[in-house]
């Protein structure tokens, strides 16, 4: 593999850390900060609305700009978010730091699989992707424990400042690694984007992947006071924690594309109904340490391994209804992900600060994991019926 898919991949891995790693240090930034966990929880969702609509539409805008510059601009864009979240005295100036590097994160996974892509032979270009994406995954393992470490070690000002000398390392590597000349493919149109919305199997998918990958988000966005709170550990317990979650995930994302690779909508009717009980079951175990670090372990697996199945099962409907928008479609999926982040931070933030409290969050996260259940039953049932299919695409 050449060196400058490796630039990409440490990229990969300090925007993977700088989404998820706030989780670890959301009581930290309340307490500095003098703010509610409920408004801390925002921190999660405003970044994960800046990924959903910043993606697809500065991806369309920046379509024509060449692949070097564009993604140099973008860790430029990706330090700046970041040390400006460290510097940040208020609430609301973070706020805004987190939306800018999530403009950064959006557009860098739009256009960094088609440049990993271009790096290696035809023959190789699916490892490259995986090896770039990998960044993400090795992010959740180490990157954001460590950066709860960090963090509760040295405030979590250190920990942005840390990911920001990690985003300096990729621009670095990118800067003197990438070649100058970059094929990239034809810019996707806003009004691609909008007639792929058009169709209603598809945005039957993009339910699923909003209500499925955010219900967990309802508890995860909450899990370091939770684990405090409730389960009663330590507070330099909980980036441990985080290792074993980040290990089941990982696990979870490989073992996931094994299950859905001959029928994803079946696989996804299992692994969302599995996920649903194993999020009402951590309701009954997240008061006791070792019962609850075991439901932690299935539920970091389940949340993940329904992701390729998602990603698959987006792309085999799309070559049906709408095979001249693949591409859009993969993508516009990738944004209902953060979707159903912004929108399981949120709910859960509510939850939080009503009368039901951090205990009631994984049952009300189950709750949203369901619709996703019912909504897959619903498109696998059109799908045994091509003729009512094409009629609602």
């Amino acid at each position: 593999m050449p060196l400058a898919l490796f630039a990409l991949t440490i990229a990969a891995y300090a925007i993977g850390t700088t989404e998820f790693v706030i989780v670890g240090l959301l009581p930290t930034v309340a307490t500095d900060l003098g703010i509610t966990l409920p408004l801390a929880g925002l921190i999660v969702s405003i970044y994960a609305l800046g990924v959903t609509f910043g993606a697809p539409v500065l991806t369309a805008l920046t379509g024509r700009l060449e692949r070097k510059p564009l993604l140099i601009g973008l860790m430029v864009l990706f330090i700046g978010g970041n040390a400006m979240a460290a510097l940040s005295p208020t609430y609301e100036m973070l706020l805004v730091a987190r939306v800018l590097s999530a403009f950064a994160h959006g557009v860098f996974f739009s256009v960094g699989a088609t440049i990993a892509a271009s790096l290696v032979p035809e023959n190789r270009r699916a490892s490259a992707i995986a090896l770039m994406f990998m960044g993400l995954t090795v992010a959740i393992v180490t990157g954001v424990p460590l950066g709860t470490v960090i963090g509760q070690t040295f405030g979590w000002r250190a920990t942005f400042w840390a990911v920001s000398g990690l985003g300096v390392i990729a621009l670095a590597g990118i800067a003197t690694l990438l070649p100058n000349s970059i094929e990239k493919a034809p810019p996707a149109s806003l009004m691609e984007q909008v007639r792929v919305l058009g169709s209603g199997r598809l945005l039957l998918v993009f339910g699923m992947t909003a209500l499925g990958y955010g219900g967990t988000f309802v508890t995860f966005t909450f899990l370091a006071p939770m684990l405090q709170d409730i389960t009663g550990l330590a507070a330099s317990s909980v980036s441990f924690v985080l290792v074993l979650y980040g290990l089941a995930i990982a696990a979870g994302n490989i073992a996931g594309g094994r299950i859905a690779d001959r029928n994803p909508a079946k696989a996804l009717t299992g692994l969302f109904a599995l996920q649903a009980l194993v999020l009402v079951i951590f309701s009954f175990t997240a008061s006791s340490p070792v019962p609850a670090l075991i439901t932690l372990a299935a539920l970091g697996f389940l949340s993940f391994a329904n992701v390729p199945g998602l990603q698959l099962y987006v792309v085999q409907l799309a070559k049906q209804h709408r095979p001249g928008a693949v591409d859009v479609a993969s993508a516009l999926n990738i944004a209902a992900f953060n979707l159903g982040i912004a929108a399981g931070a949120w709910i859960g933030g509510l939850v939080v600060a009503s009368k039901l409290g951090l205990a009631a969050t994984p049952w009300v996260g189950a709750i949203l994991v369901a619709g996703a259940l019912v909504l897959t039953m619903i498109s696998a049932s059109l799908d045994r019926r091509p003729t009512c299919s094409q009629a609602t695409a």
